[in-house]
């Protein structure tokens, strides 16, 4: 988490963008029970100068059900830290539906697995309508959606047509590594320098 925190600031400050680039890290059951969760977070966002809002933190549906009380607790507190909390691969875990107006979550990731099923005739309907509730679901509760694992255009536009947020995957671009990422906010620079 250091690391990412590290890197995604120095990319702020090196290249200037509206809004600050924004970086998601996935917490482990394991350290999402750690009772220094929200000190350590705390602390690493000061060493970085990372502002809050700008590191996402994701957590796994089934983390949410493990101990309601207390994940609900956690959550609220790195939520009055200013850190964003998103749930991953949403629609394969255990929770109730229920779990999403009580608990301060800003974004929901659909898992790839339903994602990968679309545009697909030999599941008929059912996934589609599936992502489509989940979709709406989340829009009348204030809640952005994140489509994974996003490989094909056709995937892509219904996506956008049935108004999902944002698209990750190799339709969008292969994992970068550091040096590799320098070259695209370079190229974006260079872009908005040119108009």
């Amino acid at each position: 988490m250091y690391e990412a925190c590290r890197q995604i600031q120095a990319w702020n400050c090196k290249y200037s963008g509206d809004p600050p680039r924004s970086v998601s890290v996935n917490l482990s059951a394991r350290q999402f029970a750690l009772d220094t969760l929200v000190d350590e977070i705390t602390h690493i966002l000061q060493e970085t100068g990372l502002s809050p809002q700008h590191l996402k933190l994701e957590i796994t549906e089934s983390m949410l059900v493990d101990d309601p009380e207390i994940v609900g607790r956690t959550l609220e507190q790195l939520r009055r830290l200013g850190v964003h909390l998103q749930i991953d691969d949403f629609g394969t875990g255990y929770s109730s539906l229920s779990y999403l107006h009580r608990l301060p979550v800003d974004a929901i990731k659909i898992d790839q697995s339903f994602v990968n099923k679309l545009m697909n005739p030999e599941e008929g309907a059912s996934i589609t309508e599936i992502v489509r509730t989940i979709i709406r679901l989340a829009w009348e509760l204030g809640i952005t959606v994140i489509a994974e694992g996003v490989e094909k255009q056709e995937q892509y536009t219904w996506l956008r047509d049935n108004e999902c947020n944002y698209a990750q995957g190799y339709l969008i671009s292969e994992p970068l590594d550091p040096s590799a990422v320098e070259v695209f906010l370079e190229n974006q620079v260079e872009k908005v320098s040119t108009y």
